[in-house]
Protein backbone atom coordinates (compact mmCIF):
# COMPACT_ATOMS: atom_id res chain seq x y z
CA UNK A 1 0.00 0.00 0.00
CA UNK A 2 1.19 3.33 -0.92
CA UNK A 3 1.88 6.22 1.28
CA UNK A 4 -0.76 8.47 -0.53
CA UNK A 5 -3.58 5.54 0.04
CA UNK A 6 -2.52 5.49 3.27
CA UNK A 7 -3.50 9.17 3.87
CA UNK A 8 -6.47 8.93 1.72
CA UNK A 9 -7.84 6.41 4.07
CA UNK A 10 -7.25 8.26 7.32
CA UNK A 11 -8.58 11.23 5.65
CA UNK A 12 -11.83 9.05 4.91
CA UNK A 13 -12.17 7.52 8.35
CA UNK A 14 -11.67 11.36 9.68
CA UNK A 15 -14.49 12.79 7.66
CA UNK A 16 -16.84 9.57 7.62
CA UNK A 17 -17.74 9.25 11.22
CA UNK A 18 -16.78 5.41 11.39
CA UNK A 19 -14.68 4.81 14.58
CA UNK A 20 -12.31 2.00 13.75
CA UNK A 21 -11.08 0.16 10.36
CA UNK A 22 -8.20 -2.70 10.15
CA UNK A 23 -6.74 -3.92 6.92
CA UNK A 24 -4.62 -7.32 6.70
CA UNK A 25 -2.69 -8.79 4.45
CA UNK A 26 0.34 -11.67 4.29
CA UNK A 27 2.66 -8.53 5.20
CA UNK A 28 0.93 -5.95 5.78
CA UNK A 29 -1.55 -4.68 8.58
CA UNK A 30 -3.04 -1.46 9.17
CA UNK A 31 -5.08 -0.65 11.99
CA UNK A 32 -7.16 3.40 12.52
CA UNK A 33 -9.02 4.46 15.20
CA UNK A 34 -10.82 7.73 15.02
CA UNK A 35 -12.62 9.35 18.11
CA UNK A 36 -15.92 9.49 16.24
CA UNK A 37 -18.59 11.94 17.50
CA UNK A 38 -16.44 12.21 20.43
CA UNK A 39 -14.04 14.97 19.41
CA UNK A 40 -10.80 16.04 21.28
CA UNK A 41 -8.82 19.52 21.37
CA UNK A 42 -8.13 18.84 17.79
CA UNK A 43 -11.10 18.56 15.94
CA UNK A 44 -11.88 15.20 14.15
CA UNK A 45 -8.39 13.95 15.23
CA UNK A 46 -7.47 10.69 13.83
CA UNK A 47 -4.70 8.55 15.28
CA UNK A 48 -2.85 5.90 14.18
CA UNK A 49 -2.54 2.61 16.12
CA UNK A 50 -0.46 0.64 14.76
CA UNK A 51 1.04 -0.35 11.49
CA UNK A 52 3.29 -3.10 10.41
CA UNK A 53 4.97 -2.80 6.54
CA UNK A 54 7.39 -4.10 4.43
CA UNK A 55 10.56 -1.45 3.73
CA UNK A 56 9.41 -1.73 0.81
CA UNK A 57 6.17 0.51 0.24
CA UNK A 58 4.69 -1.39 -3.26
CA UNK A 59 1.14 -2.23 -3.95
CA UNK A 60 0.44 -5.40 -3.15
CA UNK A 61 -0.94 -7.86 -5.27
CA UNK A 62 -4.83 -8.13 -5.62
CA UNK A 63 -4.95 -4.56 -3.90
CA UNK A 64 -7.86 -2.06 -5.50
CA UNK A 65 -6.36 1.73 -5.93
CA UNK A 66 -8.15 3.58 -3.20
CA UNK A 67 -11.57 5.63 -4.26
CA UNK A 68 -12.86 8.64 -2.64
CA UNK A 69 -16.02 7.95 -0.86
CA UNK A 70 -17.66 11.55 -0.79
CA UNK A 71 -16.47 15.27 -1.10
CA UNK A 72 -15.33 17.02 2.44
CA UNK A 73 -18.08 18.17 4.39
CA UNK A 74 -18.55 22.14 4.41
CA UNK A 75 -16.38 24.17 6.71
CA UNK A 76 -18.84 25.76 9.34
CA UNK A 77 -19.23 29.76 9.25
CA UNK A 78 -16.02 31.23 11.33
CA UNK A 79 -16.70 33.42 14.02
CA UNK A 80 -15.99 37.17 13.54
CA UNK A 81 -12.57 36.92 15.50
CA UNK A 82 -11.23 33.59 13.29
CA UNK A 83 -12.23 35.86 9.80
CA UNK A 84 -10.08 39.03 10.97
CA UNK A 85 -6.90 36.14 12.01
CA UNK A 86 -7.19 34.18 8.40
CA UNK A 87 -7.51 37.47 6.35
CA UNK A 88 -3.89 38.26 8.22
CA UNK A 89 -2.65 34.86 7.75
CA UNK A 90 -3.82 34.69 4.25
CA UNK A 91 -0.93 37.00 2.90
CA UNK A 92 1.78 34.08 4.46
CA UNK A 93 2.48 30.48 2.95
CA UNK A 94 1.50 28.21 5.51
CA UNK A 95 3.98 24.67 5.06
CA UNK A 96 2.33 22.09 6.23
CA UNK A 97 3.50 18.29 7.36
CA UNK A 98 3.53 15.94 4.54
CA UNK A 99 3.16 12.92 6.42
CA UNK A 100 1.59 11.90 10.22
CA UNK A 101 4.16 11.45 12.80
CA UNK A 102 5.52 13.07 15.58
CA UNK A 103 6.71 16.64 14.70
CA UNK A 104 10.42 17.93 16.69
CA UNK A 105 11.46 21.35 15.97
CA UNK A 106 15.48 19.87 16.53
CA UNK A 107 17.48 16.66 15.72
CA UNK A 108 17.58 16.40 19.58
CA UNK A 109 16.00 17.51 22.93
CA UNK A 110 19.43 19.22 23.53
CA UNK A 111 19.70 20.79 20.29
CA UNK A 112 18.87 24.49 18.92
CA UNK A 113 15.84 24.37 16.90
CA UNK A 114 15.88 24.20 13.07
CA UNK A 115 14.51 27.61 12.78
CA UNK A 116 12.60 30.03 14.96
CA UNK A 117 10.57 33.01 14.55
CA UNK A 118 11.88 35.65 12.67
CA UNK A 119 15.05 33.04 11.20
CA UNK A 120 15.04 33.29 6.86
CA UNK A 121 14.47 29.80 5.02
CA UNK A 122 15.51 29.10 1.43
CA UNK A 123 14.44 25.45 -0.52
CA UNK A 124 16.18 22.96 0.38
CA UNK A 125 16.75 24.17 4.27
CA UNK A 126 16.03 21.46 6.72
CA UNK A 127 13.27 23.30 9.27
CA UNK A 128 11.54 20.21 11.23
CA UNK A 129 11.68 16.53 11.79
CA UNK A 130 8.43 14.38 11.59
CA UNK A 131 9.21 10.86 12.91
CA UNK A 132 6.78 8.42 11.90
CA UNK A 133 7.32 4.40 12.34
CA UNK A 134 10.75 4.97 13.62
CA UNK A 135 12.05 6.86 11.02
CA UNK A 136 13.04 10.23 11.17
CA UNK A 137 12.23 12.34 7.78
CA UNK A 138 14.17 15.20 7.53
CA UNK A 139 11.24 18.12 6.41
CA UNK A 140 12.91 20.91 3.91
CA UNK A 141 11.64 24.46 2.95
CA UNK A 142 10.10 24.47 -0.31
CA UNK A 143 9.90 28.20 -0.31
CA UNK A 144 12.39 30.82 0.33
CA UNK A 145 10.97 33.80 3.17
CA UNK A 146 10.57 34.32 7.17
CA UNK A 147 9.00 32.72 9.65
CA UNK A 148 6.67 34.50 11.01
CA UNK A 149 5.06 31.63 13.69
CA UNK A 150 5.32 27.82 14.47
CA UNK A 151 2.15 26.19 14.73
CA UNK A 152 2.68 23.20 15.90
CA UNK A 153 4.16 22.47 19.71
CA UNK A 154 7.49 20.33 19.74
CA UNK A 155 7.39 16.46 20.25
CA UNK A 156 3.47 16.63 19.52
CA UNK A 157 1.95 14.49 16.94
CA UNK A 158 0.98 16.09 13.52
CA UNK A 159 -1.86 14.86 10.67
CA UNK A 160 -0.94 15.14 7.27
CA UNK A 161 -1.31 18.26 6.31
CA UNK A 162 -1.63 20.19 9.39
CA UNK A 163 0.18 23.73 9.70
CA UNK A 164 3.45 23.53 10.93
CA UNK A 165 4.70 27.21 10.49
CA UNK A 166 3.46 30.33 8.78
CA UNK A 167 6.26 31.72 6.37
CA UNK A 168 5.86 35.73 5.07
CA UNK A 169 7.47 35.32 1.27
CA UNK A 170 8.43 38.79 1.21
Amino acid sequence: MKIQEIQDLIKLVSRSGVTEVAIEQKDFKLSIKSEGKKKSAKEGETTLIQAAMPMAMQQMPGMMPMQAAAPPAAMPAAAPTETKTEEEDSKYIIVKSPMIGTFYRSSAPDKDSYVNVGDTIKPGKVICIVEAMKLFNEIEAEVSGTIVKVLSDDATPVEYDQPLFLVDPS
